[in-house]
């Protein structure tokens, strides 16, 4: 009877403290006013490169809401990836860039996520960069592949 007793004891005060840390749910208000991105791509595939290529690309997104939008900053996943901001706030209906430079030094497969800090609806934005940069040729391989087998 005293085991039941304190299962039951237990059980009530374990309840009691999972309520208790539920998260208060709060509705976020968005500023109809705000600035809005407008992207034409999330995701930019360099498809296959040559190693040490030029790895230079560009987002370009343009502000379709009705204040300036301001890029406080822009943070890449890996120092691989250097992103650059626009220096001055883009207008409502203007357009914006942010360069990405991959470092094509490293042969492979790549997946790098770029993330934006602003003052839009969306105050985080997250993009991708994606492809692989290829295993150079070696000489021996260019001439074992011009020597044709009859």
């Amino acid at each position: 009877m005293m085991r039941k007793i304190m299962t039951l004891l237990f059980v009530g005060l374990l309840t009691i403290s999972m309520n208790a840390q539920e998260k208060q749910v709060t509705e976020t208000v968005i500023d109809p006013n705000a600035p809005v991105f407008e992207f034409e791509t999330d995701v930019i595939d360099y498809g296959k490169i040559e190693l040490n290529a030029d790895g230079l690309r560009v987002f370009k997104f343009k502000n379709v809401g009705k204040s300036p939008l301001v890029i406080s900053r822009i943070q890449s996943s890996c120092g691989c990836t250097v992103p650059k901001k626009p220096t001055d706030p883009i207008m409502p209906g203007a357009s914006g860039e942010i360069e990405v430079k991959y470092a094509t030094n490293r042969q492979g497969g790549f997946s790098k996520m770029i993330t934006v800090y602003s003052n839009a609806s969306e105050p985080t934005k997250k993009l991708r960069i994606k492809g692989i940069v290829l295993k150079p040729e070696s000489p021996v391989e260019k001439a074992k592949s011009t020597v044709s087998s009859k």
